[in-house]
């Protein structure tokens, strides 16, 4: 299929194409004794975590800077990447995005709260969340999902606080998983046959009290149908107070916060 587009205008299935052939897109890639090189020129590069692969374990470092709140220094989180059970083993910008916005919230946002991640692919948000010290977190995907996270888990050992659930969206939420007070999801609007079973989810897990941030990359133009199945149980807002958005905002990356209106 092709479409068309005029001047400079982005094509959000253009972008989709690329990302999955070059997921490091927006990654800078430092390997051990070789320094740093870009593999990326855009600008959302500059905003994004700094990133080591260790190229012999598989292992890629996140390193989020901390000196605008009061957890000042740096909170590192290494993610094992296995791109064989798809899209979820591999981490998308709009997970960095949605970890950095968690950072710079702070473990004062963090506290006391019960969080699940949607989606959670390699676990990256929900591990932010647990290594900023929420009270309990759960990291959630499909089965074929369940052992990188847990490697990843253990990894970071971050097991006092956060573990590991299966979680199949339109199913019955797992007795393990509390009423959280947050919902985190990263880029969980891309498979169009999933979107009712996604909002179903969100509408078992969440009360008029739970906050929910969501982050999402728009693609196509099938979307627009998620927003409008989400919009019979939830409203929502952007998300204005980070620093980040209008460089985000470029690469078609949305950050807001959903409230359940029933």
């Amino acid at each position: 299929m092709q479409t068309q587009q005029s001047g400079d205008e982005r094509n959000p299935i253009d972008d989709e194409i690329f990302d999955l052939d070059d997921p490091f897109k927006y990654c800078r890639i430092a390997e051990e004794k070789s320094g740093t090189r870009d593999l990326a020129t855009t600008e959302l590069v500059g905003i994004l975590p700094g990133q080591h692969y260790l190229i012999n374990e598989k292992i890629l470092r996140f390193d989020f800077d901390t000196q605008n709140n009061q957890n000042t220094g740096t909170i590192s989180i290494s993610l094992r990447l296995d791109a064989s059970p798809g899209c979820g083993g591999i981490v998308w910008p709009a997970g960095q995005i949605l970890s950095n916005y968690l950072i710079k919230k702070g473990p004062a946002y963090l506290q006391g709260k019960r969080v699940v991640e949607l989606g959670s692919g390699t676990g990256l948000v929900g591990l932010t969340a647990a290594s900023l010290g929420a009270n309990k977190v759960w990291i959630t995907d499909q089965k074929p999902l369940l052992n990188i996270m847990q490697q990843n888990l253990s990894m970071n050992s971050l097991e006092r606080n956060c573990s590991v659930a299966e979680l199949d969206w339109g199913t019955s939420i797992p007795h393990m998983i509390s009423p959280p007070d947050l919902i985190l999801a990263a880029d969980c609007v891309y498979f169009e046959p999933a979107f009712a079973l996604l909002v179903q989810t969100l509408d078992a897990l969440a009360t008029k009290e739970t906050d929910i941030l969501f982050c999402y990359k728009k693609r196509r133009k099938a979307d627009k149908r998620f927003f409008g199945l989400l919009k019979k149980l939830f409203s929502w807002e952007e998300v204005m107070d980070d620093l980040n958005r209008n460089v985000y905002a470029r690469e078609s990356i949305t950050l807001i916060r959903l409230s359940k209106i029933r």
